[in-house]
């Protein structure tokens, strides 16, 4: 029997290529003959430049950016191809505000790690986002790249507040003609009821007082710069970063569905009798360009059966199937939640073995 396994990271616990190589170990205990395909996956957050160059090789180049709150970062830059990868989360991703202080952190370290791919003399460059714990409009980014303004646009989202004019034009001509991806998984706008501040504000840890202060100061850099370009779906990615990358000329791409095309997921799932996809929690949220629906978008027109594996599985069999998904099955209800933090890799092996015990044949 041939298995695609296909899942993306356990946030937190599990890189794509740690969760992929866990799945595959308990798979082959219980069923050692089965021909086991590994593909990690990602939609644009974290471990987007790690899987991307497991699947085409390149070259990693090391640099060091601001962090969100000016601490030198480390991240890197994948170039194959002619094209560069870069992962925002690597910069002001949620792992290093540890959930607070989104009001006053900053994307300039993102602008860095844009100069860097810029400076490889790519002629495409594609900006994963995803899993960010800023919320700066890509104010930051915007300034790292020579854009200037009545305020200071890298000290944070509140410094925004009575921001009148904005001059983008050294900022696009450093852009030049190289084509920017915009890579990301959500639909968001940039602000108001449905955007950046008020859908993922809590988890950056701004309260709901604040949420309504920081909103309005992206809105007066929408107004400052292009408010249209900030009612596009995916401007409020990363926390308004993808807005940023929009008003530099971005074109906008799932991030799951480049992933899927640079590891030639359909051609791999069609040689497949079941594929295995899974991530840290599986919700309905999982629609919203998540790599689980993904995936299983991919097995449904290959054909083939989709399982998912999680960390907690939050979604009935009806909600399950909806997204394409034939059975999932969850970590915490197999070891329990103490054991699953504490050995992710010994505990998602586990589950994969107790499944193929259904799935293999």
């Amino acid at each position: 029997m041939r298995v695609l396994v296909a899942p993306d990271k356990f946030a937190g616990t599990l890189t794509a290529v740690e969760a992929a190589a866990a799945i595959a170990e308990g798979w082959a205990r219980r069923a050692p003959g089965d021909e086991l395909d590994l593909a990690p996956m990602s939609d644009g957050g974290p471990g987007f430049v790690d899987v991307l160059h497991a699947a085409l090789g390149g070259e990693l180049l090391a640099v060091t950016v601001e962090g969100p709150f000016g601490t030198p970062t480390p991240a890197t830059v994948l170039v194959a191809d002619g094209t560069a990868y870069i992962e925002t989360a690597q910069a002001c991703g949620i792992q290093l505000t540890k959930g607070e202080g989104a009001e006053l952190a900053t994307t300039i370290g993102v602008g860095e790690l844009l100069i860097a791919a810029l400076d490889t003399g790519a002629h495409t460059v594609v900006v994963g986002l995803g899993g960010s714990g800023t919320n700066d409009g890509g104010a930051g980014l915007l300034e790292a790249l020579g854009a200037t303004a009545d305020v200071e646009l890298g000290c944070g989202p509140m410094n925004l507040d009575g921001i009148r004019s904005v001059d983008l034009a050294p900022a696009r001509a450093r852009v030049g003609d190289v084509v920017l991806v915009a890579a990301t998984d959500v639909d968001t706008t940039l602000t108001g009821l449905f955007g950046a501040t008020k859908t993922f504000g809590p988890q950056k840890g701004l309260a709901e007082d604040m949420m309504l202060l920081v909103d309005g100061c992206l809105e007066q850099l929408a107004v400052a710069t292009d408010r249209r370009t900030s009612l596009e779906k995916g401007a409020g990615a990363a926390g308004g970063l993808g807005f940023a990358l929009m008003l530099l000329g971005a074109t906008r791409a799932p991030g799951i569905e480049l992933v899927a095309d640079a590891v030639d997921l359909a051609a791999r799932a069609g040689k497949a009798d079941l594929v295995v996809t899974g991530e840290g929690a599986f919700d309905f949220s999982s629609r919203s360009g998540k790599v689980p629906y993904g995936v299983a978008t991919i097995a449904q027109d290959a054909l083939r059966p989709c399982v998912a594996l999680a960390g907690q599985v939050l979604v009935g069999s009806r909600e399950m199937r909806a997204l394409g998904v034939e059975s999932a099955y969850s970590l915490v209800d197999l070891v329990g939640e103490e054991r699953a933090f504490a050995d992710p890799a010994g505990s998602l092996a586990a589950l994969a073995e107790r499944t193929a015990r259904t799935w293999s044949r």
